[in-house]
């Protein structure tokens, strides 16, 4: 069975389509600041595709009859669509997601806080461990 035209079509859009949108699309080169803080943008990617197509036959009667097969016509179109969300700030020892709306959950606010309370509870507790420690010693 001959090649369709309709995939020589899609095949050329599909190409198209995949040179658009890479990984580097999606979380971008990482850009270092003279401070060592490593800052990676961080984006959507949408993108939809539409193929179509038909064979014509030539008119019966017609000269093209005899040197021509069927026609065909078809086209193809696609739309992408890419919306940098949010940075990934990676440096001074720890990781922060920047959102680019401004705004954040409180799911987001709590997972920022983690990392500062757990060194809080640690100074906390390291303390009276080493007052223990420090009693325990001086008896």
């Amino acid at each position: 069975m001959a090649d369709n035209p309709i995939q020589g079509l899609m095949d050329t859009a599909m190409s198209n389509i995949k040179a658009m949108v890479d990984v580097n699309t999606i979380v971008g080169t990482p850009v270092t600041t003279p401070d060592n803080t490593v800052i990676i943008p961080i984006s959507t990617v949408s993108f939809g595709f539409g193929a179509g197509g038909t064979e014509f036959s030539p008119k019966k009667g017609s000269p093209a009859e005899a040197a021509q097969e069927a026609m065909f016509g078809g086209g193809a179109g696609s739309g992408a669509n890419i919306k940098p969300v949010a940075f990934l700030v990676v440096g001074n020892g720890s990781v922060r997601l920047l959102p680019i709306d401004g705004s954040s959950s409180p799911v987001d606010k709590i997972i920022d806080l983690v990392p500062e309370l757990v060194d809080k509870l640690n100074k906390v507790f390291g303390d009276k461990k080493q007052k223990e420690d420090t009693i325990t010693c001086d008896e």
